[in-house]
């Protein structure tokens, strides 16, 4: 062991009580630079293991030859320590008590006013005039202490009006192969989604494309990708699914994505019924592009529906530190809403078009803010249940994603075209894009590599 600049050095006597300050020598060294030595005692095998100064201290781990202990020093002040003592046991000890109780937090009673019963026979009397009568004890109305709308909900309610009244002004004109309108879809869950479509006008309808925004932007930012497809014959139905868009829910607050899986499944099927004979394709991007796989996965869906797209699916994801992975199942109980600003790899770029981060940065119906803890561990959730079912998936799919997308993982979209057991499928990995790739300088030929996959099934 060498210690650089040290004026000061302590030899210890390892078979000697520790305290004794006696046993515990200060050796002067006027030479900025040492080795350890020996102590001059013949019945121990010490050797020099902490040293310290006015500017500098350390602590150094030292083995004794002789008993073969491992100790921690503080040559600062003195004392030794070893690793594994009782403090150090009753500290662990406390830190386990406390995680235990924090769990407990949800669970507290709430309080209730409460009144005693009337005793059975009992009158009271007043005295005087009218009141000279026999009155009987009534319990008081037990009156709850909380309001049962809490502040939260309303200011929710307000943001979800605000972002509804938003996406309906958006909702404009198609142009002059579309028309564009829109609709509130009530899940089966009671809740409230805003829908829109695009019809064509100049051409017939062939077929229907059910489309799926991803994580913290809405179906509003896929007008130009709709209308596209309208030139072509196909009707676009988007959905902004909870918490996104127009539709109710916290902002970018996902309790359960399998509530959007339900609700996409409903939106399909209620799809389906509005264009009976049509054949049906879904569109999914990142976030959305699992819930439409987990979706295809069940048998009634997989019947109804003709082919899926994906664009940098979130079949694969990896969080910037792996500790979310073992935070994530205890926050997103405890504190669900909160936000995680180390959950996601920060200020991750999505695509190389500048003009493209503006427009999407600037939208006020697009989430800007850190990912909430319980959204993410549902994200993790579902791209883990992907992975173990990728076998599953039968209908036919076509994923592109770019190679150096730094989101989603590209290698994942290649292990699901690898593992799945669907008969039709096809894969496109395009070097150098990102993950918006719809908003990727080669966002043209992307549109039209996905205007061909769907034109050789209709």
């Amino acid at each position: 062991m060498i210690c650089l600049g040290i004026k000061e050095f302590f030899i210890v006597n390892n078979n000697n009580n520790f305290n004794n300050n006696n046993n515990n020598r200060r050796v002067k060294s006027s030479n900025p630079i040492f080795q350890s030595k020996k102590t001059p005692s013949s019945s121990s095998s010490s050797r020099v293991y902490c040293c310290s100064n006015k500017s500098f201290f350390a602590i150094w781990m030292a083995k004794s030859e002789a008993a073969g202990e491992i100790m921690l020093t503080s040559g600062a002040s003195g004392r030794v320590t070893a690793l594994l003592s009782v403090h150090v046991l009753k500290s662990f000890l406390m830190l386990v008590n406390a995680f235990f109780l924090l769990l407990f937090f949800p669970f507290r009673g709430r309080r209730r006013c409460h009144s005693p019963p009337p005793e059975k026979g009992v009158k009271e009397e007043t005295g005087g005039g009218v009141n000279n009568r026999p009155m009987m004890r009534v319990p008081a109305t037990i009156v709850p202490w909380k309001s049962s709308v809490s502040a939260a909900a309303v200011v929710v309610d307000h943001d979800v009006a605000a972002r509804r009244a938003l996406a309906i002004r958006k909702v404009t004109d198609g142009g002059e192969y579309s028309r564009r309108d829109y609709s509130l879809f009530v899940t089966p869950r009671g809740e409230t989604m805003f829908t829109q479509s695009w019809t064509p006008v100049s051409v017939k309808t062939r077929a229907l494309v059910v489309l799926l925004h991803g994580l913290n932007e809405h179906s509003g930012r896929y007008d130009e990708f709709a209308k596209q497809l309208n030139t072509h014959g196909y009707k676009v139905y988007g959905m902004d699914w909870v918490g996104h868009g127009g539709s109710d829910g916290l902002h970018a607050y996902v309790h359960s994505l399998d509530d959007a899986i339900i609700d996409t499944k409903a939106f399909i099927l209620h799809v389906l019924a509005e264009n009976p004979g049509l054949p049906c394709f879904c569109f999914g991007h990142s976030t959305g592009g699992a819930i439409i796989l987990k979706a295809a996965l069940d048998p009634k869906v997989e019947k109804s529906i003709a082919g899926v797209v994906l664009t940098s699916p979130a079949v694969g994801v990896q969080p910037s530190h792996p500790i979310f992975l073992v935070l994530a199942p205890v926050f997103s109980f405890l504190l669900p809403k909160f936000q995680f600003s180390a959950a996601n790899k920060k200020g991750a770029i999505v695509s190389r078009d500048p003009a493209a981060l503006v427009a999407k940065y600037s939208d006020p119906l697009v989430y800007t803010g850190s990912i909430r803890v319980r959204t993410g561990h549902e994200i993790l959730k579902i791209t883990s249940y992907l992975q173990q079912n990728t076998r599953k998936l039968k209908v036919p799919f076509f994923v592109l994603h770019g190679a150096a997308d730094t989101v989603t993982d590209p290698d994942a979209s290649l292990k699901l075209y690898k593992e799945a057991s669907s008969e039709d499928k096809s894969i496109k990995l395009i070097p150098g894009c990102l993950h918006d790739l719809l908003f990727e300088p080669e966002r043209e030929e992307i549109k039209r590599d996905i205007i061909e996959w769907l034109d050789n099934r209709v």
